[in-house]
């Protein structure tokens, strides 16, 4: 979705398989084979949430490649097994395996990928440099962008902020959830995870609080910091433009496709 005074905003959902979308997000009947193509025509990108669980094959990236329109972007979940050893310098063959196993199918259509930490991972400046450092910037040709998802309350330092930014890797912010909610931007992009759709909202969200993040991705795809949001530390100067994803996750589940919908009509 172009944005007229900004950087891309893309919104969507993590996966596109679950059960009480199907009558409700997915006309009743339609085949599971058909759901992705339904989505992504509705929808302006998905968080690929599978490759956080094991490697897929490349003919899978291929054919969501092949399902998906021409200016549709998936995010990528990276796998588990890359991002809770105990030891995060010894996961180069991990983090090879993956980048190498299949990404690059998804062409044009690959954006950031996700490295999530487990609740229980502290932060350790040496070892997460190493493998904030592991981190490749390219495959096939494709630039790669980076993001890290931490959710342990020793991450709330400046030191971390920094360090981000020196690689140039997003910081997931995870709204409305238990794991601490870290809003600085690091990056040329934005990557915001909306944690809590709730039962009895029509939309997953009250109008208000969709309004406030529609708000807040069009100043940061404008290149601005909004306000409102906690930092830890110095804000960037504004810059000419961000591109911005936002994933409506986790919370009612059954509420967010139309959440997302909604947020994609608001940032128009």
């Amino acid at each position: 979705m172009n944005q007229k005074s900004g950087g891309m905003i893309r919104i969507g959902i993590g996966g596109w398989t679950y059960e009480p979308w199907q009558g409700a997000f997915y006309p009743e009947g339609l085949p599971r084979k058909r759901q992705l193509e339904h989505a992504s025509q509705r929808l302006t990108s998905i968080e690929i949430n599978s490759t956080y669980y094991g490697a897929q094959k490349p003919e899978s990236f291929a054919k969501w490649y092949e399902q998906t329109p021409d200016d549709f972007v998936f995010s990528v979940k990276a796998p588990r097994y890359a991002t809770h050893g105990k030891v995060l310098a010894d996961a180069g063959e991990k983090i090879e395996r993956f980048i190498t196993g299949g990404l690059a199918q998804l062409k044009h259509k690959l954006g950031p990928i996700n490295w999530q930490f487990m609740p229980t991972k502290v932060f350790d400046p040496a070892d997460f440099e190493a493998f904030l450092k592991m981190l490749p910037r390219d495959i096939d040709g494709l630039a790669l962008r980076h993001a890290v998802e931490v959710r342990h309350e020793s991450f709330r330092t400046p030191e971390f902020i920094e360090l981000s930014r020196r690689y140039g890797v997003a910081v997931v912010m995870g709204a409305d959830s238990k794991h601490p909610l870290i809003a600085d931007v690091t990056a040329p992009f934005i990557y915001v995870r909306l944690m809590g759709t709730q039962p009895g909202e029509a939309l997953g969200y009250p109008s208000r609080t969709l309004a406030l993040w529609a708000k807040r991705a069009k100043a940061w795809a404008a290149g601005a910091t909004p306000d409102g949001l906690p930092r830890l530390a110095s804000a960037l100067p504004d810059a000419g433009q961000r591109d911005v994803y936002v994933y409506v996750i986790s919370g009612h589940k059954a509420s967010n496709p139309l959440a997302a919908m909604s947020l994609i009509k608001r940032v128009k």
